[in-house]
């Protein structure tokens, strides 16, 4: 039993180690605060994938009235997140289900005009960022496409290589 406690303690240790790195990368002003706008960006830098409502919630629990989010709050609320293992990686056939979906001429691709229109106006709206972001790495730049079959290996996270769900 106490093997099994010590063993707890040590992924809780380096549990909190990887987050408070993590945390530091936004910290610009090193005062173990940060803008709760980098909360999303932070938790996928650990390796979890929350969809933005569930990031919303998250800040709920933490989020200072300034805005701001305080590593000690945030490091209480990822570590029982890490621990549970929540958020992990969105299995391959269901992304490839996705784009099935969107790809109403059964083709195997999306046209980089449809793509735009599905992710800014449904669902959870891409930020122009995040499309622009998306199409750079995404469209083929000869037929200006996406070939979701090709495209969706580089969506899927090996959980068995990507911390937490590696420890």
């Amino acid at each position: 039993m106490a093997e099994q406690e010590k063993g707890r303690d040590g992924l809780v240790a380096e549990i909190e180690k990887k987050i408070t790195e993590a945390f530091e990368v936004f910290d610009r002003e090193s005062n173990k605060t940060v803008d709760g706008r980098e909360i999303g960006c932070i938790i996928r830098s650990l390796g979890c994938f929350p969809n933005e409502a569930e990031v919303q919630e998250l800040l709920a629990k933490i989020e200072e009235p300034d805005g701001f989010v305080h590593l000690e709050n945030f490091l209480r609320v990822m570590t029982e997140v890490l621990l549970d293992r929540r958020f992990q990686p969105i299995p391959e056939d269901v992304i490839l289900h996705a784009f099935e979906a969107l790809d109403e001429n059964k083709c195997e691709y999306i046209t980089k005009e449809d793509l735009v229109k599905h992710l800014t106006e449904e669902g959870e709206p891409f930020t122009q960022e995040e499309m622009e972001d998306m199409l750079a790495v995404a469209l083929d730049p000869e037929t200006n496409t996406l070939h979701y079959r090709e495209y969706r290996t580089k969506l899927v996270v090996d959980e068995t290589k990507t911390f937490p769900f590696n420890v």
